[in-house]
């Protein structure tokens, strides 16, 4: 089932919360139903902004359903497979936006869709020395491409860029592994694009800070807490999306 903008979902949020969420609890009734709501700020009004990726994470618990935020046409296509495959049905929610299907990086290669897997995070690849990576930011969507392209254009080499693609069941050991190879990284830093009562900081939040080390430290990078899940105007959308990705970014010389 797919919403035009994830927004539109909002009216079937009866239907969600009766059927999708709790009907294996409730009746037994399993249900692999993969439900596309294209999530993402693209500058066009609070009304195309927000699939209330919010409301979903708060209906999740005792793996009721999946959430995913894939970010790759192999990750698309493997989860896609795994959902269809698994031996146990779940409801799937997927956020990844259109915008992706056109953007020039988010590609993937023949052998990673002929012989990959899907992966509940994506790791930095571009790492060239990983002890040298002082912070780590970790997020979710299309966000990570408008951080890698200015990390590039700051000639960034101390900071790295995880991509959450599975938002529940959260991946935290594969988040706790990563980290732990990155061990000089004091700086954690969550980065979304949604207003900070939005979106999966109040998720994913305790979540992470959980798995931290004690001399590590969980910052949020992304919009201030709003009544609208967006700003009307491209110019101050722009704006907001520049400050959120320099806030990530920053303190890295």
């Amino acid at each position: 089932w797919e919403a035009q903008f994830g927004d539109f979902a909002n009216g079937a949020q009866i239907i969600i919360d009766q059927f999708i969420s709790t009907s294996e609890v409730k009746w037994g009734q399993t249900s692999s139903l993969l439900m596309n709501l294209p999530h993402g700020y693209e500058g066009q009004g609070p009304e195309h902004s927000s699939a209330r990726l919010e409301r979903f994470l708060q209906l999740c618990a005792e793996d009721n359903m999946q959430v995913f935020n894939v970010t790759t046409p192999a990750q698309y296509y493997h989860m896609l497979r795994k959902h269809c495959l698994q031996e146990h049905k779940k409801p799937g929610i997927l956020m990844s936006p259109k915008s992706l299907l056109r953007h020039p990086r988010a590609v993937s290669n023949v052998d990673e869709l002929a012989n990959g897997y899907f992966h509940p995070i994506l790791e930095d690849k571009l790492i060239q020395e990983p002890s040298s990576i002082e912070r780590v930011v970790i997020c979710s969507g299309k966000v990570y491409y408008d951080l890698l392209q200015k990390a590039e254009e700051l000639a960034l080499d101390k900071v790295a860029l995880v991509r959450v693609e599975q938002l529940y069941p959260f991946p935290d050991h594969d988040i706790q592994e990563y980290l732990k190879s990155l061990k000089a990284a004091k700086d954690i830093v969550w980065c979304q694009e949604e207003p900070k009562n939005m979106g999966a900081w109040s998720f994913v939040s305790d979540r992470i800070q959980q798995i931290l080390a004690n001399d590590q430290k969980l910052q949020y990078a992304g919009r201030q807490a709003s009544a609208s899940p967006a700003a009307g105007q491209k110019k101050i959308h722009d704006a907001e999306q520049l400050q959120l990705v320099m806030q990530a970014l920053e303190s890295v010389e």
